[in-house]
């Protein structure tokens, strides 16, 4: 039996921790994982937010979120295979838009590259397709991928 997910606001030193699931949930071929110096450099940015879901006191999930005035991008979200479809990222969506709200921000903003499964949970979640970017993500073996682009407007 698990513990029920607790979803919180972490710093720069849980990076070790969420590169475990960081490298379990992004395939490979796709190119879409960040390494831990990427990661590190975006927590250092005014406006960069981590949100960290712990499961037995280890991290299942996180969301890393940056945002300048009224608008949000979520840079990454990822749930651990061995965590997924227990809710975890739907609750991690769901801390992003409850800070937004916190913060005033008016939109978030997300870029998820098509055929990623995860397409499904952010328009269930509110999200809408505003737009395409061709040949956005490159795989490993050099193909091309594009990515779809993602709006959620926040209702103050």
């Amino acid at each position: 039996m698990t513990d029920t997910p607790y979803i919180r606001e972490a710093s720069i030193h849980t990076i070790e921790e969420i590169m475990p699931v960081m490298q379990a949930a992004f395939d490979p071929a796709f190119g879409e994982a960040w390494t831990a110096d990427q990661c590190a450099g975006f927590l250092a940015l005014p406006g960069s937010i981590l949100f960290v879901s712990e499961t037995n006191n280890i991290v299942s999930g996180f969301a890393l979120v940056r945002y300048v005035f009224e608008e949000a991008e979520l840079l990454l979200i990822a749930v651990h295979p061995d965590h997924q479809g227990q809710g975890i990222a739907k609750g991690l969506i769901k801390k992003v838009v409850d800070w937004a709200k916190y913060n005033r921000v008016k939109a978030v903003f997300l870029e998820v590259r098509l055929g990623n499964q995860a397409l499904e949970l952010y328009l269930r979640s509110g999200f809408a397709k505003i737009g395409t970017r061709k040949d956005y993500y490159r795989g490993q073996s050099g193909e091309y991928h594009d990515a779809i682009t993602l709006r959620l407007d926040i209702n103050m």
